[in-house]
């Protein structure tokens, strides 16, 4: 069964950067077609941050394009979301999601970000 596990969550001031980091437990990072970040801010829905496809292609939401760049190494099994300049609106829970060839997902628990004033 896969899980995937997130990590570098934690407390940052405003202005400063910290990295995510997200790994599939039980599977090849190279199976998913597409690994995401989602963010989740208190009170608000989820929403996608940043995409990178198999193939090294990106998205970004307009609130993070320019911050945030997302990544993936497939040596290390690992996909990463550098987060630089940022915000106390930053602040809430990043999840990863990737995404099978036959369409269907498998979501992390969620890490928590939280940027000071």
């Amino acid at each position: 069964q896969v899980q995937l596990v997130e990590s570098g969550g934690g407390l940052v001031q405003a202005g400063g950067s910290l990295t995510l980091s997200c790994t599939p437990s039980g599977r090849s990072l190279q199976y998913f077609s597409v690994m995401d970040w989602y963010f989740q801010a208190p009170g608000k829905q989820r929403e996608l941050v940043a995409t990178v496809s198999s193939g090294g292609s990106t998205t970004y939401a307009d609130s993070v394009k320019g911050r945030f760049t997302v990544s993936r190494d497939n040596a290390k099994n690992m996909m990463y979301l550098q987060m630089n300049s940022l915000k106390p609106e930053d602040t809430g829970v990043y999840s990863c999601r990737a995404t099978t060839p036959y369409r269907t997902f498998y979501w992390g628990q969620g890490t928590q970000v939280t940027v000071s004033s």
